[in-house]
């Protein structure tokens, strides 16, 4: 455990130094938040949204771009010099997540700057659904047919074997978090704060399993995120942007599967779980009904809709997330 809170204060350091000058390069790059009338996935404008966020034109973000960099180079690098015995097809299902969410999300970072219209900046939200769901499928099958994971763990029931159906089900958790932490990223500190808390609950599950080769790309993950936190919490320096959100939240999901954890996990992601309802629940009601279940939705939106403020918000998503995450922990565990 020592070992691996010295990769958390290494990554943290690493991270640290380097977004100060990340930031002034995003600022120069222009890559940064504008004022614009955004749409959901139906093409429907999103007035609340835009009411709460536009006033916070001119942050950049990107800051996942640095976050992939720096876990990924520094994992690599641990492994060496540790010369530790890499499941090999545990490292590729780690980072196809990590860095194949990234890149979509990066994309639509892109897509936000140049307001794409047409061509391959044009990719609709079914589209863009389409390509998670391949990668998530691909990371599934890694899964199912290297490393054998066809179960989960159920307490009271044992391991309950899924057989093949295992791959559509772990692609379904990746999605569902990839997009759920995305859905969460809309306030200061709120989405990266929450993941910190869960990177802490999986590091001590990886510790109690001996897996250390998964410990240690959780603890360099939870160095270079709890760095980002520093510049990110009210008011932001910098935000993740979809290339951070996407790939943190769906390597979230994957920690999860790779543990066995798949219950513990929807406690521990407790806050995300609730965040994709509330949205999904005004998506359908909206889509089938014609009218709105909530003021605004998702749940963190509604809250500033009926006026708590960003701060205030933002520090209860917190105490909650670590209320979950202890449930979550007492489950893996008992």
């Amino acid at each position: 455990m020592a070992q691996l809170l010295g990769f958390v204060l290494l990554s943290a350091f690493i991270t640290g130094i380097l977004l100060i000058p990340f930031i002034d390069f995003l600022y120069k790059m222009k890559f940064r938040r504008v004022k614009q009338k955004t749409v959901d996935m139906f093409n429907k404008p999103t007035p609340n949204f835009d009411k709460f966020n536009n006033c916070k034109a001119g942050t950049p973000f990107g800051g996942g771009i640095l976050i992939i960099l720096v876990v990924c180079i520094l994992t690599f690098w641990s492994y060496g010099i540790l010369n530790v015995a890499l499941k090999g097809w545990q490292a590729i299902a780690i980072m196809l997540t990590f860095v194949g969410f990234g890149i979509l999300g990066f994309y639509d970072d892109l897509r936000k700057l140049v307001n794409g219209h047409g061509g391959f900046f044009g990719l609709r939200f079914r589209h863009k659904f389409v390509i998670q769901w391949i990668l998530a499928f691909a990371v599934a099958s890694i899964l199912y047919f290297h490393l054998g994971y066809t179960f989960i763990f159920i307490r009271g029931f044992g391991l309950a074997s899924l057989g093949f159906m295992f791959i559509p089900f772990a692609a379904f958790v990746i999605v569902a978090f990839a997009n759920a932490f995305n859905i969460a990223d809309g306030l200061d500190g709120l989405s990266s704060g929450l993941m910190l808390i869960c990177l802490a609950a999986f590091l001590a599950i990886t510790s109690k399993q001996l897996d250390h080769p998964l410990g240690i790309f959780i603890a360099i993950l939870m160095g270079s995120v709890g760095a980002f936190l520093y510049f990110n919490i009210y008011k932001a320096r910098i935000w993740l942007g979809d290339v951070g959100a996407l790939s943190l939240g769906a390597v979230l999901g994957v920690i999860g599967l790779l543990t066995g954890k798949i219950i513990a996990l929807a406690f521990i992601g407790g806050v995300f779980v609730i965040e994709i309802a509330s949205s999904l629940a005004q998506i359908i009601s909206k889509k089938f009904f014609h009218k709105k279940i909530f003021l605004a939705s998702p749940l963190h939106l509604l809250l500033r809709r009926i006026g708590w403020d960003e701060p205030k918000i933002v520090m209860r998503a917190w105490l909650l997330g670590f209320l979950f995450a202890v449930i979550g922990l007492y489950i893996a565990f008992i």
